[in-house]
């Protein structure tokens, strides 16, 4: 079964309501990139009118996980994932519609190859930067996933 925007959103509903019910959804995935779009309302917003933060961190990391799960489910091999860490930046004030962006496939392909070759735990840090509707970048998220052979 190929993963799609329609079956990640419908996935959010039933196992991560609360990035469902703030907005988040996936707009395109493909084996390079992965599209997921949020926008700024009422029920996910901050005191100072913006989209609070969590809310963002939320679409940044499916970008990323998203192309995790894909590539997982390609390799057809048991692999746990996990986000040991995570770094994030707000440059602007997050209103409106915010598109995160993550390119990162081809690391990920090579990390989970590396990690099925040797039976060992492997990392990857991947990057997804959130832009408003006139393509200014108002927040970059860097995840910190981990990647392990289940026994």
């Amino acid at each position: 079964m190929k993963i799609t925007p329609n079956k990640l959103n419908t996935y959010l509903l039933f196992k991560l309501p609360s990035a469902y019910f703030t907005g988040v959804r996936t707009r395109y995935i493909d084996k390079e990139k992965c599209v997921v779009t949020v926008k700024h309302r009422w029920v996910n917003q901050n005191p100072f009118k913006s989209m609070f933060w969590a809310v963002q961190g939320m679409a940044a990391e499916l970008t990323t996980g998203a192309l995790v799960m894909q590539e997982i489910k390609e390799s057809g091999e048991r692999i746990s994932m996990l986000v040991a860490n995570n770094q994030a930046s707000f440059v602007k004030k997050a209103t409106g519609k915010i598109t995160f962006v993550c390119t990162d496939g081809a690391q990920v392909r090579e990390v989970i190859k590396k990690a099925i070759e040797t039976g060992e735990g492997q990392t990857l840090w991947m990057h997804a930067k959130g832009t408003n509707a006139d393509g200014i970048e108002v927040s970059n998220f860097k995840f910190e996933w981990t990647l392990k052979l289940k026994s």
